[in-house]
Order: structure tokens, then sequence, then C-alpha cells
């Protein structure tokens, strides 16, 4: 094994762990822009659901407020539903061309959202539609770990609070990675070879996630929309650089 890969995974780890306890989620998207580099995309995946996972599990701990059950639930039941999918689709996609379309989504939306002087709020669709991009949440989590990026948008148009919507994306995504980490276990996505990399990343990531958290605490709504927003344009810019020279070629 080449000791220079364990460090690439100690590094995207830590960063990513401190994303997400900043955030709430981007775990996924802030390891894969360095992973995605130099690691086969199922051990990627498995890497992204278990320290997703783990960086849930502490954040829970450490930023509670806003928790709302009957907010959470439509997310949660929809996420259920789109799981499965993502796992039966994930050894037939191609993930350079997903992360083309999903990184084309990022560079071109969230810009615009944070150049807006005033975010246009949705107020429609009630909690049919909170399910429905739960489902598609479930459906990228099944994939790959990117369970938290539609629900986050989503939540930002809704026009919730910084609490309110760490409390839904923060609680969705540890529900939708504990199943997602279960239906790998279960078909065997985890393998054996994987372990070290296990053993590497899930340490890494510890510090950096309550270090995270306990800024999330200091900062403004205003800050917290630019941070969230700013991190899903620079992930999106790194699944474009990651994915265009494999397509390209």
């Amino acid at each position: 094994m080449d000791s220079s890969v364990f460090v690439i995974v100690a590094l995207g780890a830590a960063a990513a762990g401190f994303v997400q306890g900043l955030s709430g989620f981007g775990f996924g998207l802030t390891a894969m822009s360095l992973w995605a580099w130099t690691l086969e995309p199922r051990l990627a995946a498995v890497l992204v659901v278990a320290g997703s996972l783990t960086g849930q599990v502490l954040a829970a701990f450490s930023v509670r407020r806003g928790f709302d059950k009957l907010r959470l639930l439509p997310f949660v039941l929809g996420g259920l539903a789109g799981i499965p999918i993502g796992v039966a689709l994930l050894p037939r996609l191609d993930m350079d061309a997903f992360k083309l379309v999903l990184g084309t989504l990022l560079v071109l939306w969230c810009p615009a959202m944070l150049m807006a002087p005033q975010l246009p709020r949705i107020a429609r669709g009630g909690r049919l539609a909170d399910a429905v991009v739960g489902m598609a949440g479930g459906v990228m989590g099944g994939i790959g770990g990117f369970t938290g990026v539609l629900p986050t948008l989503w939540c930002t148009l809704r026009g919730w609070d910084k609490d309110a919507q760490r409390a839904v994306v923060q609680n969705f995504n540890l529900a939708m990675l504990l199943v997602t980490m279960l239906a790998y276990l279960a078909t065997g996505m985890v393998t054996a070879p994987m372990q070290p990399y296990l053993a590497v990343a899930l340490p890494a990531m510890l510090v950096p996630v309550l270090l995270g958290a306990r800024l999330y605490h200091g900062i403004s709504e205003a800050r917290f929309r630019q941070i969230v927003l700013g991190m899903l344009t620079l992930s999106g810019v790194a699944m474009l650089a990651s994915a265009l020279p494999r397509l390209g070629g």
C-alpha cells in the first residue's frame, strides 16, 4: 500500500470533518474533492458514508438547537424510500458523469444565490415537497453519501433560520447515513481491504468535527448562509475539475 494514499485519506477526512462540524453537512463533498483523484469510487463511497455518519453522531451531541420532529419527518420518510434506489444505482453509475451534473448544478446555482441581495423563498409544496427533496437526498446518499446537498439548498430556499436548517439537515443526514451504511454492509460493499483506510479516516476527523461544531455557535445567520453556499460552490468546482479530464479523455 502506498503511504501517500493514507496521507490523502487523512487530510480529506480532517478537512471534511471540520466542514461537517461547522455546517452540519458537506463531509462527502469536501472529502471527494481530494479522494476522487486517488481512490477507487467504491472505496471513496464507503469512506464518505462512514466518515459522514461518525461526524453526524458527534455533531448531534454538540449542536442540538432548533430540533422539530414534525418538520424533519417528511425528509426522513422520503429519504428512506430513496436510499435503496441509490444503492442499486451505484454499481451501474458513471461517477464522472454524475459529478459533472452535480458539479454544474452547484457552480451555476449557488453563486447566484450567494450574490442575490435577497433569496427567493419557497412557501408552497408543504410536507409533500419536503418528502420529495428528502427522497432525492436519499438517492444521492445511496450513491455516495451526498445526502445533504439538495436538502440544504431546499432549506435555504425555504428561508429557515440557521438552527432550524441545521437541525433538519444534520438529523436527516444522520438517519440516511445510518441506513446507507447498513445497506452497504448487507450488500457486501464494505470489504476487508477497506479496513485500513477506515482506520485512518475515522480518527483523523474526530477533533476537526468538534472544532467546527464549536465555531458554529458564534456565527451569524448571514455568515452561515455565506459559508454554506460558498462551500457548495467550491465543492462543485472540485467535482468538475476531477470529472472533466476523465470524461474528455
